[in-house]
């Protein structure tokens, strides 16, 4: 589990596509505390550590992961937003964040508000129902308040605000219009709407 608050921002230093995708990342994470076999969010996506170096941590994404996600767009200097796996007793400062990515959302507008940069994001009509204004949604790993939801006939585009402090601390910083992101809707959200199809 994580919490969508983003704790580093690593790179993509080298892509190997046998069999598996190995992805290895280089870190400012002290990579001696962590294990093989550790979780960790990479941009949303939660994903195994198989190896480690001094400052990288390499993990594995099966064809099914880079379908599913924005993975497979990742080249040699990507930036990824990192999180590792919440700790019992830690601060949840974000929301409930479970790494599994739901849909590939597209940015299709970016607008300097003041500091911060209003992004709308267009994501697929399936999952219209899980996204609400001042709800809680994680947009490449991290964890944000929807401020408006308009749907369309094919989809649905809702808005995020990017203060100046998670532009500097996250890969926001470099947002495109056009940019795939990885979304994952609040689980919250999933049950009560499983709880409403049941009753």
């Amino acid at each position: 589990m994580f919490t969508g608050i983003i704790t580093d921002v690593g790179t993509v230093s080298s892509l190997d596509h046998k069999g598996d995708t190995r992805i290895r990342l280089r870190t400012g994470y002290d990579t001696a505390t962590i294990d093989i076999g550790a979780s960790i969010a990479c941009s949303g996506v939660c994903l195994t550590v198989v190896d480690k170096g001094d400052d990288w941590f390499a993990v594995e994404a099966s064809a099914e992961t880079l379908s599913r996600t924005n993975l497979g767009r990742w080249r040699e200097g990507s930036r990824v937003n990192l999180e590792r796996a919440l700790k019992i007793g830690e601060e949840l400062g974000g929301h409930i964040v479970t790494g599994h990515v739901d849909a590939v959302g597209r940015i299709v507008a970016v607008t300097p508000e003041g500091d911060s940069v209003r992004m709308q994001i267009e994501l697929p009509a399936n999952l219209a129902g899980y996204v609400a204004g001042k709800g809680s949604i994680t947009v490449n790993g991290v964890s944000l308040t929807v401020n408006e939801v308009s749907d369309q006939p094919q989809h649905t585009v809702f808005g995020i605000n990017v203060i100046p402090h998670t532009q500097e601390k996250t890969t926001f910083c470099h947002a495109e219009i056009g940019e795939r992101v990885n979304l994952e809707v609040d689980i919250l959200a999933r049950y009560v709407a499983r709880m409403n199809e049941i009753n």
